[in-house]
């Protein structure tokens, strides 16, 4: 009998094939971040001071400031995104195929982070049309992986794959705050024709904002009970 009632929950058809929970794409996604912010590291390395000749410490870490400007601004980006991803996904329940295409496509932008950061480094001390055009590529990496991000939760809101406990108003708040993002990065970008350097640093403000905490990130405070699941 339970042969037959595990059987009819995997039956073919549009719409009925059983559905799985979130716990492997958690795992990869992690993975992907990584992987991601390994690589970041590696690029520091190689554009280390001990690799510029003919340079006191001092200067050959001045003169390589670019890179460390960049590092920091895409791992704290990175690492935000990172924080985001782990809070909304203890939300998920379960997962279908366009969920899991749209997670591929956050992690398609998020892998793409250390491509653009060397760009903008090597090119943060070059005239007015490459600085703007490589923030245009970084304002890009980072406003399609929030974009993704809410298209994301659209679709996991939409289709029910949310915790059943879940609180409406929560889910609520969690797409409202954001939606806000990338309408934020868009600003940040404005700026860079005023100063390209200033634009960069708008993103560490932005990232600071959601660092603070609001609604569906884990707080500190929070008891065992009212914890639940979150991990």
């Amino acid at each position: 009998m339970a042969a037959g009632a595990q059987e009819d929950e995997f039956r073919y058809g549009r719409g009925r094939e059983k559905t799985r929970d979130a716990a492997r794409v958690e795992t990869f996604s992690d993975g992907v971040f990584a992987v991601v912010l390994t690589v970041m590291a590696v690029e520091l390395l190689q554009s280390g001071p001990a690799r510029e000749s003919g340079r006191e410490l001092p200067d050959a870490l001045a003169h390589a400031w670019p890179s460390y400007l960049a590092y920091v601004i895409t791992f704290a980006i990175a690492g935000q995104v990172w924080l985001a991803h782990h809070n909304l996904w203890r939300y998920v329940a379960r997962v279908d195929q366009m969920l899991l295409v749209l997670n591929l496509f956050v992690l398609l932008f998020i892998a793409t982070i250390p491509f653009t950061a060397d760009l903008l480094s090597d090119n943060l001390r070059g005239g007015v049309t490459e600085q703007r055009l490589t923030a245009g590529l970084y304002v890009g990496t980072v406003l399609g992986e929030a974009i993704f991000v809410n298209l994301t939760w659209w679709w996991a809101r939409r289709r029910g794959l949310l915790r059943s406990d879940l609180d409406p108003r929560l889910a609520q708040a969690v797409a409202r705050r954001i939606l806000l993002k990338p309408l934020l990065y868009l600003v940040a970008f404005a700026v860079v024709f005023v100063d390209p350097i200033l634009s960069l640093c708008a993103y560490l403000l932005l990232v600071g904002y959601y660092l603070i905490g609001g609604a569906g990130d884990l707080r500190p405070s929070a008891s065992p009970a009212e914890g639940g699941s979150a991990a």
